[in-house]
């Protein structure tokens, strides 16, 4: 069973992080428990840190339509009001999704600090949840400064009685990321023995995110990253972390066995495909004729190193991408993201791009497609070019939906090691990194490489990622986001331009805090 959390929800109601520590629970909650009795209770640790977990499962609700519908994967129906604006690059500083975005990051920071401060009261037995509070701080951190470039890096429980925010101004990009990787760091040292569960942060998770970071920040350190990566691809064992990935059969047509691998790529998302192989005039086109469903024995496997868990449940006590923050007592059965399920192709926001058709097709992608686009509507646009085409990594309907959340998986490690073994430079020949690159090249049913771009590399991370919410963080990690996104917007009458790369700060917080924040260039 996914519900690994004891519905003991840590329900401070603050602004900007701006509260006391004496503040109690949420009492509409009856098994909450204020701070000062959770912290002399034996399990006191490990209920808030379930806390965090579960305010963590309101920040993908609207990531999605942040990150993905701004990339040049993705667009909108042009009758949904917000959804075109975000699409065409006229978000602004009263933008609901943009300022919800950033305040359920803080407000799980908000969580995450509550332990930090109170850190040296955890038993002996419960130090992992310190690791975990490290770890939650650094990844809310690490989502704002790549949305939001300048952010504050808040590193305790504010009390607003002291206006303690002025000590904490917005801060350069390289600063931000400094801090990130040092609480990373410091989440590896108290995770170190802690009991591997992919649904809780573990040392491994905390290893590739602190590389992933060392790679992002402005002027990026691949000797470290590629050093931290190292330690987990060679120890890729040690830690159960694996692709899904089918070995061929003898005699086993390219049909059956594409087919196969679609399905193993399928099961990295707890799905699972029931129908046929449908009729193709190419032997190698494994088109999937028929359905997929979540399956939530499927969704811990050796890929997957941290998630998010979401289970099925009929309630109306759901949060959604619009709740406040404290109107709502957050369950399990929040839905991830409106945009990837049912409320994706009722809205329209899950729709293909069609320069992303053009590298997403059964030809070029025979492993990959299936698992990622809705064959049957892929195959009615082609008949007729005006029909939309929707993913299919989500396939839960609803609001409610059991789909997981996954923040890091085993692929993405292996390409960014590629990425750190390149370097700055346009290509490699190094084995290291051609091995874990052709890694998941052939699990996709591809030629393996022996010489590896860095064109090659963004090209892999686009179709391999998609609806995964990194195409835009990968574009502007590889410096290509003004060159694509320039040329995406100008083919599609958008209105891209530089200073969007990053969403604009909040006008809330900017009001609560009168000419403290500095607006970000373009808005």
């Amino acid at each position: 069973m996914k519900n690994i959390y004891k519905n003991i929800i840590v329900g401070f109601s603050f602004m900007a992080l701006l509260t006391s520590c004496e503040t109690e629970l949420d009492l509409s909650n009856p098994t909450a428990l204020s701070l000062e009795e959770l912290l002399q209770t034996d399990d006191g640790f490990i209920a808030l840190s379930n806390g965090i977990l579960d305010s963590y499962q309101k920040i993908p609700a609207n990531e999605f339509l942040l990150t993905e519908l701004r990339s040049d994967n993705v667009r909108a129906n042009s009758e949904n009001g917000n959804f075109p604006a975000i699409n065409a690059y006229n978000v602004d500083a009263n933008n609901g999704d943009v300022a919800t975005y950033y305040s359920n990051n803080m407000h799980t920071i908000k969580h995450a600090n509550t332990i930090i401060d109170n850190k040296f009261l955890a038993p002996e037995s419960q130090q992992y949840t310190v690791g975990e509070a490290y770890f939650m701080r650094a990844l809310c951190h690490f989502n704002l400064v790549r949305a939001y470039q300048n952010v504050p890096f808040i590193d305790k429980v504010l009390d607003v009685t002291e206006k303690e925010a002025l000590d904490y101004p917005q801060l350069p990009e390289a600063e931000v990321y400094e801090k990130i990787i040092d609480d990373f760091k410091t989440s590896i040292a108290y995770l170190n023995d802690a009991k591997q569960d992919r649904y809780r942060p573990s040392k491994g998770a905390a290893i590739s995110l602190a590389a992933k970071a060392y790679l992002s920040q402005p002027n990026p350190n691949y000797v470290e990253a590629e050093l931290l990566l190292a330690s987990v691809v060679e120890n890729s064992e040690a830690y159960n972390y694996d692709l899904m990935f089918t070995e061929r059969a003898a005699g086993l047509s390219d049909r059956d066995y594409y087919a196969t691998l679609a399905i193993d790529y399928g099961h990295v998302f707890g799905n699972q495909f029931s129908g046929n192989f449908s009729e193709s005039e190419l032997e190698s086109d494994p088109v999937l004729d028929g359905d997929w469903s979540n399956n939530g024995g499927l969704e811990i496997n050796d890929e997957v190193i941290f998630s998010i868990a979401y289970d099925l449940v009929s309630s109306d006590n759901y949060a959604t991408s619009d709740s406040g923050l404290g109107d709502q007592v957050e369950t399990d059965s929040e839905s991830h993201s409106f945009a990837m399920t049912l409320q994706g192709p009722s809205n329209g926001v899950n729709i293909a791009t069609l320069e992303f058709l053009e590298v997403m097709n059964p030809t070029l992608q025979p492993v990959r497609f299936p698992g990622s686009i809705l064959s049957l509507g892929y195959n009615a646009f082609l008949a007729n070019n005006t029909v939309d085409v929707f993913n299919a990594k989500y396939p839960t309907d609803g609001e409610i939906g059991d789909n997981d959340w996954i923040v890091l998986r085993y692929a993405d490690v292996l390409l960014l090691y590629a990425e750190a073994i390149l370097g700055n430079a346009d290509s490699t020949t190094d084995q290291r990194a051609i091995d874990a690159f052709n890694k998941v090249r052939l699990r996709a049913g591809l030629e393996e490489v022996v010489n590896l771009t860095k064109q090659d590399l963004l090209d892999e991370r686009r179709v391999e990622f998609v609806y995964e919410n990194q195409r835009m963080y990968d574009l502007i990690r590889f410096g290509e986001a003004d060159n694509v996104l320039s040329k995406f917007s100008t083919d599609n009458s958008l209105n891209y331009t530089s200073g969007k790369k990053y969403l604009p700060f909040p006008q809330r917080e900017r009001d609560n805090l009168p000419n403290f924040y500095k607006q970000n260039d373009g808005y």
